[in-house]
């Protein structure tokens, strides 16, 4: 059975240094709206002085989502995914809203 491949409509700015993985979206005032964040490696995130919520979309090395958590609310915590390589952050429904599910691809325009 082929995967569902779902190509993202947003702008996605990579994180792949420490300081830009470490820095994530902390400390910014205004959600996220049409734009992500892929974090490279990670397989966990924290939500610590964030001041919006965000869907966690997580990635195995073939882009395969692994793990989703919708509308992740500051000060919150994700446990770690053994299977996941990488980590999208988008804006707070769009997992749902773009049909993002356990099993789909995930393509990224960056």
């Amino acid at each position: 059975m082929q995967k569902k491949i779902i190509t993202l409509p947003y702008q996605i700015n990579m994180a792949d240094t420490f300081f830009k993985r470490f820095k994530g979206l902390m400390f910014r005032k205004n959600p996220i709206t049409n734009e992500g964040l892929w974090i490279v490696p990670c397989n966990a995130v924290h939500m610590f002085f964030m001041k919006f919520p965000i869907d966690v979309v997580l990635l195995d090395k073939q882009n395969e989502v692994v793990e989703i958590h919708h509308t992740l609310r500051p000060w919150r915590i994700t446990k770690p995914v053994k299977e996941a390589y990488s980590t999208l952050e988008l804006p707070a429904g769009s997992a749902e809203e773009l049909g993002i599910n356990v099993g789909c691809i995930i393509k990224c325009l960056i």
